[in-house]
């Protein structure tokens, strides 16, 4: 048995098909992990989250901010699609409520004990271990799970507040905890996330405060094994504990997949499918 984990594929449902038959996956004996983003900005969403959910326990994804888009979309803000968005034919489907029910279940974090990785889709805030982590994840797991969802989903937007406090409380907290495991990629040491910020780590300014967040010094989850997508222009960073997977199939760069037993590399070129900046 393998494990393979597997950078965002953002609707790129033909190149994920490649990419699997590239490392013989094998649904009997194989498992899959994605970073999240299965969908949007690609041409096959739909079919994407289809194939995904019909592995069932044989796949683990997480959710990505793309996929919190479609959940909000779904939920009472058809006004909110953007002309870039390519979310249809999912708000469209006959299954569309099971596809959605069955995303809404999916876990903000997950971590495997055995094999000693965690798979997140953007990153942790410095002050955050694992126990830290895993507790915060479970707090917007539950209401995502819970009958009063949608209500929750009204207030997921915003920047505020960006810095980490135990002392944050009911939307604020679960907003915070939000975008952190799905949109987090600059931070500064004491927590203070910067989300305007989006620029390759190498054209970033090594004086500024404000670094990726697994750079930051003293990180309380430096010991952690984390492998993470979301951030294309990144692309393919492996660096002692720290596994950047998204290396940018929806703009022409590749899809990756990890092999967590030994940590060897598979690559699909992948041909361009958008032409805009990867910046989300």
């Amino acid at each position: 048995m393998s494990t393979y984990a597997i950078g965002d594929i953002q609707g790129c449902y033909q190149q994920l098909q490649a990419l699997l038959a590239l490392i013989q996956f094998n649904p009997e004996h194989d498992k899959l992990w994605f970073t999240g983003d299965l969908v949007n900005r690609g041409p096959q969403s739909l079919e994407v989250l289809r194939f995904v959910k019909g592995l069932g326990d044989k796949a683990v994804t997480v959710l990505g901010n793309h996929d919190m888009h479609l959940l909000f979309i779904a939920n009472g803000h058809p006004d909110r699609l953007k002309a870039e968005d390519t979310l249809e034919p999912i708000l469209q489907a006959p299954d569309r409520d099971e596809l959605l029910d069955w995303l809404r279940h999916s876990p903000i974090m997950y971590h495997d004990e055995k094999l000693g990785f965690s798979l997140v889709h953007a990153g942790l805030v410095p002050q955050w271990d694992l126990t830290q982590a895993r507790a915060c994840a479970q707090e917007v797991e539950e209401i995502l799970r819970s009958p009063h969802y949608g209500e929750y989903l009204h207030h997921i937007h915003g920047n505020k507040p960006n810095q980490w406090s135990d002392k944050l409380k009911g939307y604020d907290r679960l907003r915070f905890i939000l975008s952190c495991f799905t949109r987090l990629r600059y931070c500064n040491k004491d927590g203070v996330l910067n989300m305007k910020k989006k620029n390759a780590p190498e054209t970033n300014d090594p004086h500024d405060p404000d670094q990726p967040w697994f750079l930051i010094p003293n990180r309380a989850s430096q010991d952690m094994r984390i492998i993470f997508g979301h951030w294309a222009t990144l692309g393919l960073y492996i660096s002692d504990n720290i596994f950047a997977l998204d290396t940018g199939c929806l703009w022409g760069g590749c899809l990756t997949a990890m092999r967590l037993e030994d940590k060897q590399l598979f690559k699909l070129n992948c041909p361009q499918t958008r032409a805009i900046t990867p910046l989300s």
